[in-house]
């Protein structure tokens, strides 16, 4: 009976799409985990997230996506060490006395996957957007040694406005970084206003995105040369990282 099942569950906005559900549903049906489902949790605010706890009392573990990563923080009860540097949380473990305890594993995905790609003159990256995926890039990128800069819209501290960036920035910058959602299906004509022309092969492009596979900012990376990545690799390690932290002893 479906009551008795384990729920595992995503926490977002207009999430429909989201890979979470997909790659989790086919993981319970390959590794034949008859008892577990995976539901998406699409709310309007926040403040509903008491509400999804208490409708789903079979609920296991969640991830959490955009728009909610911060916000989030205020319903738990503590959240691990990493995830109070980011200042940023996608995975909540239920607890065994029953509390919600927050992790991240983006920095963890992303970290996994861009190390391949990386060489010694990959020094330094701009990292476009502040949410809370940005702040977990930020954070491996720390891990790596890797030097960063925050690319915004809004003038914040410690970042810079998009049309400060000129062909000095980027023989400075070798990582582009794109942490917004600009681009991502149905937007797919979008891309993150920076001046393409200067990427060279001594560049990496990375985009968050992974829907659809290449965005324009990655194909208009790759024209000029530069190693492109998208968010795919990433969600799978990340999601597996979640898995390990729902199952620890």
């Amino acid at each position: 009976m479906s009551d008795l099942k384990k729920v595992f569950g995503l926490i977002g906005k207009n999430i429909e799409y989201s890979f979470s559900k997909k790659y989790f549903t086919e993981k319970f049906s390959k590794e034949f985990f008859t008892d577990f489902e995976y539901q998406n949790f699409d709310i309007e605010s926040i403040d509903l997230f008491p509400q999804v706890l208490k409708n789903n009392p079979n609920l296991k573990g969640l991830n959490v996506t955009i728009p909610y990563k911060e916000a989030i923080i205020h319903y738990l009860d503590s959240i691990s060490k990493r995830a109070t540097a980011i200042e940023a949380v996608n995975v909540i473990r239920f607890m065994p006395d029953g509390s919600l305890k927050g992790y991240n594993s983006d920095y963890y995905g992303f970290k996994k996957s861009i190390e391949p790609l990386l060489q010694p003159h990959h020094k330094r990256a701009l990292i476009l957007g502040t949410g809370g995926s940005a702040k977990a890039i930020a954070y491996a990128l720390e891990e790596l040694d890797i030097l960063y800069t925050f690319v915004s819209r809004e003038p914040k501290e410690h970042t810079i406005d998009y049309n400060r960036i000129n062909i000095t920035t980027f023989e400075n910058y070798q990582i582009i970084i794109n942490c917004t959602p600009v681009g991502t299906f149905p937007n797919t004509k979008e891309f993150p206003p920076i001046p393409y022309e200067y990427f060279t092969e001594k560049h990496i492009a990375f985009d968050l995105i992974y829907n659809p596979e290449e965005t324009q900012f990655l194909k208009k990376a790759k024209k000029k040369g530069a190693i492109t990545k998208n968010g795919l690799d990433m969600l799978v390690f990340q999601a597996e990282k979640a898995w390990s932290i729902w199952n620890k002893d």
